[in-house]
């Protein structure tokens, strides 16, 4: 039975979609199956993926208004082990429509629930607002992976994000946990940034990651080019940050089951 982990901070610009795509790869790079699912609708996520989000007749949209189920919606990558539920700007009338359904808040668990065998990790990229596609995603998840960036305002970002998952646990999910707290954008040279990874492994302790994803360039440049860092530059920081942060996600699952 896969887990289904969501990368959700209510913050934008923290590497959120840059760590579902990176994780989501090097996971499959481990031989794990993932898929990775946008429910952002940037659809920033299926475009980094190699996905035209311009030119697909399936995407999560079907899902919420029911036309399709997710089996049908499922598109392969570049990875073998990597497949991908895709998103655009369609999406955004999802919203609209979910206002009028019942049970509109888990309508993703719902679907996930029918394939949740066939993979060992579910990544949801979620939108960088608490919207009813972010409660979807949140009420689907077993977790949340939290990515910040080591700045001052991401330490005040932190603390109305933990109260927005005690919402979500006390009204949809009680069982919703933080899977890990991920520094981006990291520079070494910042005193400020070693201050906040001082403080919030303090606060948070084991539950921040000990790998930190460093300030690269090339995690900029992939996405344009359509594919994950480890498929653009292997050897670069960023590639080998991400590979890190997937073994330890790994070792953290071993260790629990």
């Amino acid at each position: 039975m896969g887990k289904v982990i969501a990368v959700a901070n209510q913050k934008g610009g923290v590497g959120k979609t840059t760590t579902a795509i990176n994780l989501g790869a090097c996971l499959a790079q481990s031989e794990k199956h993932v898929l990775l699912i946008d429910t952002d609708p940037q659809g920033n996520s299926t475009s980094g993926v190699g996905i035209d989000k311009d030119n697909i007749n399936e995407s999560l949209y079907d899902i919420y208004n029911e036309t399709k189920n997710i089996q049908e919606v499922v598109q392969s990558t570049s990875l073998d082990y990597l497949k991908v539920i895709p998103s655009n700007l369609n999406l955004i009338g999802a919203e609209v429509e979910l206002i009028e359904k019942p049970d509109r808040e888990a309508i993703l668990k719902h679907a996930i629930e029918h394939i949740r065998h066939q993979y060992d990790f579910i990544i949801i990229d979620c939108p960088p607002s608490l919207s009813l596609l972010t409660l979807n995603a949140l009420v689907a998840s077993d977790s949340i992976l939290i990515p910040m960036q080591c700045e001052y305002y991401s330490l005040e970002g932190i603390s109305s994000l933990i109260k927005t998952l005690n919402l979500v646990r006390n009204a949809f999910n009680p069982s919703l946990k933080i899977e890990g707290i991920l520094l981006t954008m990291f520079d070494g040279r910042n005193t400020l940034a070693n201050q906040v990874t001082n403080e919030l492994r303090q606060h948070f302790g084991d539950k921040v990651y000990k790998t930190i994803i460093p300030r690269n360039v090339t995690l900029a440049e992939a996405p344009s080019h359509g594919k994950p860092v480890i498929l653009y530059d292997i050897h670069s920081r960023g590639a080998q940050g991400y590979l890190s942060l997937a073994k330890e996600v790994i070792d953290n699952e071993n260790g629990a089951g």
